[in-house]
């Protein structure tokens, strides 16, 4: 009997498998769909549940737990050969959807589909990303913040084995999915049709139209674009409506006008959306933040959600049954009130079967929990994550190693993706060297919300398309806080973009307002010996150098200024630009090295002294640390503090200036 039951058990979950299955396809055979290229422009059908059954990434991640992601590229591949190594070796029916390292060379990278004895393509690991390759194109492939990424679908019906010929690589990643037997995948060709090049003319103009109007492609075909629009004010604790239709359909697009109307560290305006009549929002965020605002200001630029061009916009589809309501809320503690310009674009098709409705979650953990990471979202049921965006903050200036953090992402209970660290999650790379990932950069589905050592901060954002983690029983998304096991106490904010069959499980709870506020910190440490910016320095007979010696057996670095004489307007001087946090009084000293080759320096503002002449002279080399040199007003943002060596101690033998740090700390 219990075999009987178990038999018709299988029977039953097989039957509605391939009911499944069939209403899928016959949803794909109406509008001419098929998953590969065109994932990345039918953002019509972003909603749609994936038909895939695995979605998963190969990546160079350090097995044992520790840090070594790439760096020595013990893991950097699946197997050994011969000739090179084996980077991945996939079964079918299957799509690459994602390729992103910080390190390609120049050996030959061969992908090859269905069991090829010969490589369909063979490219230069470096050249797949340049954008001159006839199947790796730009913008679907690119490079910037320290990292080089290709979203070109590469779609397999049988296998896939990615080969580089290369004794060692080190950083890697590749995105796939895995479909079930009976979808109809076509392998890759390097010859393709005039179908394919059509879908790829569309998707190249999508991607090159980052901060414009993309609401067309969010539309399904035949839908016609209704637009509303109303001026609302915002005051203390009153919820404004902004769009309110009772009738079935899908937002396409939302503007908000100015952006400065969402801005401010207090993050006190919330955006919150509800649909069909539930009492609970489906979307519930600090309004800056949901636009991509980093630390009250904004900072983002992708295809779907930003700032541009006077506006915030977000152009994820959100399809619903019955009805719709959006409401921004202000609890800013002033009675000032805001005017915002809001455009909603309406399409009344309303919400499909195979469809999920859109979510928007925002967390917090300040601070983060020892030796567990951040979590993004942790639910259950049935969707597909569709974007991330990230702000992670220290606690003490000058150092950003909670960056080291990996990525995880577990699916149906099994850990299916696995990052390298937490700037190649958003397909950037090296934080903190100049020239990758050390500033604000937009890409389409990626980029850097900023890079401020100084102040402990960095943030990144990834927009997925045909890469989205897809679901069918739960998800869970964290991100380490921690080169290893979580040990670093941090601050850190993540957006979470999703599309779910029914309301997610975890909790939407927003944090009360003075938990959500920017914390600035109070002491900020400005590293000369590394990039802090030199406004200027002596016009003759100087010299700067950076150096390093060992105090007490710890490496010390630092830059050197050597003078001599006298500069064509006085003393010798040098002038650092120090970005603060906030206006305020600040007490300013210095971090250095004293010497028998020193002199006096001493901080000046409008040609005049604002403190004492600290004498730098010492028989023996030493470190002097936390010397005082003034207290000044500063504003917020860039402030110019210019020292002068305004004389030497009589023993010392010149002008010299050996300078770590800059310490600005505000006491008032």
């Amino acid at each position: 009997m219990r075999d009987r039951l178990l038999c018709s058990q299988i029977c039953l979950s097989a039957i509605v498998l391939l009911s499944l299955l069939a209403f899928q396809a016959a949803l794909c055979a109406e509008d001419g769909w098929a998953p590969g290229i065109q994932d990345l422009y039918r953002l019509d059908r972003l909603p749609a549940f994936k038909e895939s059954i695995k979605v998963a990434s190969i990546s160079s991640y350090d097995r044992t737990g520790g840090n070594n992601d790439g760096f020595g590229g013990q893991y950097s591949y699946v197997r050994k050969e011969k000739d090179g190594l084996v980077l991945a070796d996939l079964e079918g029916p299957g799509i690459i959807y994602r390729i992103w390292t910080p390190t390609p060379t120049d050996d030959v990278m061969e992908f090859y589909f269905d069991g090829q004895s010969e490589p369909s393509i063979r490219v230069k690991f470096r050249e797949l990303f340049m954008g001159r390759h006839p199947v790796f194109v730009r913008p679907l492939v690119g490079y910037g913040a320290g990292g080089f990424y290709s979203y070109v679908p590469l779609p397999y019906a049988k296998s896939c084995r990615v080969f580089i010929r290369a004794e060692r690589i080190q950083f890697y990643q590749i995105n796939y999915a895995t479909y079930p037997k009976q979808t109809a995948i076509e392998t890759f060709s390097p010859q393709p049709g005039g179908e394919y090049q059509h879908h790829l003319e569309k998707a190249k103009t999508l991607f090159a139209s980052s901060g414009t109007d993309i609401s067309s492609y969010a539309a399904p075909a035949g839908g016609h674009i209704e637009r509303f629009s109303s001026r609302v004010t915002l005051s203390d604790e009153k919820p404004v409506t902004v769009f309110d239709v009772d009738r079935p359909g899908r937002i396409v697009g939302i503007r908000m006008r100015p952006p400065e109307a969402l801005a401010g560290k207090g993050r006190e305006v919330v955006l919150r959306a509800y649909w069909d009549g539930d009492e609970e929002p489906a979307i519930l965020c600090p309004a800056g933040d949901f636009f991509g605002y980093a630390w009250g200001e904004p900072a983002m630029k992708s295809l779907l959600v930003g700032a541009a061009g006077g506006a915030s916009y977000c152009y994820f589809p959100m399809p619903f049954d019955k009805s719709a309501k959006i409401e921004l809320f202000s609890e800013q503690e002033s009675d000032e009130e805001v005017d915002v310009d809001v455009e909603v674009l309406f399409v009344p098709i309303g919400r499909r079967e195979n469809e999920g409705k859109f979510y928007a979650l925002w967390r917090r953990e300040n601070p983060t929990t020892k030796g567990k990471p951040f979590t993004f979202i942790e639910t259950g049921g049935r969707g597909h994550i569709v974007g991330f965006i990230q702000q992670s903050q220290g606690f003490e200036s000058g150092g950003t190693y909670f960056f080291e953090g990996d990525d995880q992402t577990t699916i149906d209970g099994k850990l299916v993706i696995h990052g390298t660290g937490s700037e190649d999650f958003y397909n950037g790379g090296w934080y903190d060297v100049p020239g990758r990932w050390e500033s604000r950069r937009s890409f389409p589905l990626s980029g850097c919300l900023a890079y401020k050592k100084h102040l402990s901060r960095t943030g990144g954002y990834r927009i997925l398309l045909g890469d989205a983690y897809a679901y069918r029983k739960s998800i869970l998304q964290t991100i380490e806080h921690a080169p290893t096991e979580n040990s670093l106490l941090n601050d850190y904010c993540g957006v979470t973009f999703l599309y779910s069959r029914e309301r997610p499980t975890c909790e939407f709870d927003l944090l009360p307002v003075a938990d959500r506020k920017v914390v600035d910190l109070k002491r900020i440490v400005f590293a000369t010996w590394w990039n802090v910016p030199i406004y200027a320095f002596s016009f003759r007979d100087t010299t700067l150098t950076k150096n390093g010696e060992k105090f007490e057996g710890e490496d010390v670095r630092f830059l050197s200024m050597r003078a001599k004489g006298n500069d064509w307007f006085g003393h010798h001087f040098i002038c650092f630009t120090c970005e603060l946090p906030a206006a305020g009084t600040y007490r300013v000293s210095l971090d250095a090295i004293k010497g028998p080759a020193q002199g006096h320096v001493q901080l000046f503002m409008d040609e005049a002294p604002v403190g004492p002449a600290v004498d730098m002279y010492a028989e023996t080399r030493q470190q002097a640390l936390n010397e005082y040199v003034g207290t000044l007003d500063l504003a917020e943002g860039q402030n110019n503090l210019l020292l002068k060596i305004v004389g030497k101690n009589e023993k010392s033998e010149g002008l010299g200036l050996d300078l770590r740090n800059i310490i600005c700390e505000r006491v008032k």
